[in-house]
C-alpha cells in the first residue's frame, strides 16, 4: 500500500519521516501518553527512531496499517499521531491516536480521526473501524464520540500478562462520520460527551452549608480510614447497610480503591462528607444506572457521633444539584429497608418525595427485603 497525504479541516496527515524522531521522543515523555498508550516505558530516542522509520514504513508496505503524523499544514509542527494500527482481511481497521501536550483542547485529534475514517471508507473500502481504550481514558473516549464512534461496551485487554483491565470498545461504519466542521452526533451538548469530560477530570470537591457550618464533600482519603472502620462496625450501620460484618481496615481500603475505580469508569461518584476541621462525618455515593442514563441512586451512612445534626440533608442536596446540573440527570432515587426511619428522614429533608414500598425490592444479607422508595427530580430543585 502506497503512503498518502490527507489535508482536511485544518490538519495535515502525512507519512512519518525520519526527521520526526526527535519530536516523537519529546511528545512520548508525556505522562498521559505513557499512561494510556502502549509506548515503551521509559521511551528512548531509539524507540522514536524505530517507529518513524522501520515500524511505520513496514505497516504501509505490508498493508497492515496506515500510521500518520498529524501536523499543522501552515507550519509543519507535529500535533500528534493518528492512523490505522491494524487492517484485517474482513474489512476492519483499528484506529489509534495520541496528541502532543501543547495541542490538547483544540479538537485536533477529532478532526484527524474523522479524516482518517473518511479516507479508510472511501479509498481503502473498509467496512468498519474499531476504537478501544482502557477504561478511564476519558480523553480518548471523548475524541471517539465526537468523531462519530458508537461506544458499544467493554472488553478485556487480554494481551496483558494478567489479563489486563477492562477496555471500552466502539465502532464506526461508513456514512456515520460527521462532516468537516460539524459538531457531530457527540457534540459538547450531548450527555455522553458531557460525562466523558466530567469523569476525565479529577473528582471534584463540593461544598454545602449545614446548620453547624460549611461542609466539604470530597473523595475519600487515607485519613478517613479509621473513622470509616468505626462507622461500619456500629450496630446501626450493620443493621441497615450491606457493609461486611465483621468490618476490618482492609475493607475500608478496598472501598477507597473502589471509589477511585468507579470514578475512572464513569459509573459512580463516591464521596465522604467532612466538617470544618476536615473530620470524617459520613459517606455519600451517587451511582449511575447502567440501564437508564438519566437515572441514579444515592446511598449514605453517618458516623455515630455526627448523627442528627443536619449534615447529611445539606450534603445530599448539594450532591443532587451537582448530579442534575453537571451530569445531566433527570431523576435520583433513594431506597432503604422498611423501618430505616433515620435514612428516610434524611431523604425527605433533602426534598425527596416518598413514592411507596417495593416488596422484596432489595437483597439484604441473604434475604429479599421490602424497601421504601423516594425520588428527587431535577425540577424539584429549581
Amino acid at each position: 500500500m502506497e503512503p498518502v497525504e490527507i489535508t482536511e479541516d485544518g490538519v495535515l496527515l502525512r507519512p512519518w519521516q525520519e526527521a520526526d524522531a526527535d519530536a516523537v521522543h519529546r511528545a512520548c515523555q508525556d505522562r498521559d501518553i505513557q499512561r494510556w498508550t502502549t509506548v515503551p516505558r521509559p521511551y528512548r530516542p531509539e524507540h522514536a527512531h524505530g517507529f518513524v522509520t522501520e515500524l511505520s514504513r513496514r505497516a504501509w508496505a505490508e498493508g497492515t496499517g496506515a500510521p500518520f503524523a498529524v501536523c499543522d499544514p501552515a507550519t509543519g509542527e507535529l500535533l500528534g499521531s493518528c492512523g490505522l494500527t491494524s487492517i484485517t482481511g474482513d474489512g476492519t481497521g483499528t484506529i489509534g491516536y495520541w496528541t502532543t501536550p501543547q495541542t490538547r483542547g483544540r479538537a485536533v485529534m477529532v478532526r484527524a480521526t474523522r479524516a482518517v475514517a473518511r479516507w479508510s471508507f472511501r479509498t481503502l473500502g473498509l467496512r468498519r473501524l474499531i476504537w478501544q481504550a482502557e477504561v478511564g481514558n476519558h480523553a480518548s473516549r471523548l475524541v471517539a464520540l465526537r468523531a462519530g464512534f458508537r461506544i458499544d461496551g467493554r472488553v478485556r485487554l487480554a494481551d496483558l500478562p494478567d489479563g489486563g483491565p477492562d477496555a471500552w470498545i466502539g465502532s464506526l461504519l461508513p456514512g456515520e462520520v460527521p462532516e468537516p466542521g460539524s459538531a457531530g452526533p457527540a457534540g459538547r451538548g450531548t450527555l455522553v460527551a458531557r460525562r466523558a469530560a466530567v469523569f476525565g477530570r479529577p473528582q471534584p470537591t463540593l461544598f454545602a452549608t449545614a446548620p453547624v457550618g460549611e461542609l466539604r464533600i470530597r473523595p475519600m482519603e487515607e485519613q478517613d480510614l479509621d473513622a470509616v472502620v468505626q462507622t461500619c462496625q456500629d450496630p446501626e450501620t450493620i443493621r441497615w447497610t450491606t457493609v461486611p460484618d465483621p468490618y476490618e481496615r482492609a475493607d475500608a481500603q478496598w472501598y477507597q480503591g473502589f471509589g477511585q475505580d468507579a470514578w475512572a469508569r464513569g459509573d459512580a461518584a463516591c464521596f465522604v462528607i467532612a466538617d470544618q476541621a476536615d473530620r470524617y462525618v459520613a459517606s455519600l455515593d451517587l451511582r449511575l444506572s447502567p440501564a437508564d442514563p438519566l437515572l441514579a441512586d444515592v446511598g449514605f451512612m453517618t458516623a455515630p457521633a455526627f448523627r442528627g445534626r443536619g449534615y447529611l440533608p445539606a450534603a445530599l442536596i448539594a450532591l443532587s444539584a451537582w448530579g442534575f446540573t453537571t451530569l445531566g440527570l433527570a431523576r435520583i432515587e433513594w431506597k432503604a429497608n422498611v423501618g430505616n426511619k433515620s435514612s428516610r428522614r434524611v431523604a425527605e429533608k433533602a426534598g425527596f418525595t416518598f413514592e411507596g414500598t417495593a416488596r422484596g425490592g432489595l437483597q439484604h444479607r441473604g434475604e429479599r427485603m421490602d424497601v421504601w422508595v423516594a425520588a428527587l427530580l431535577a425540577e424539584d430543585l429549581t
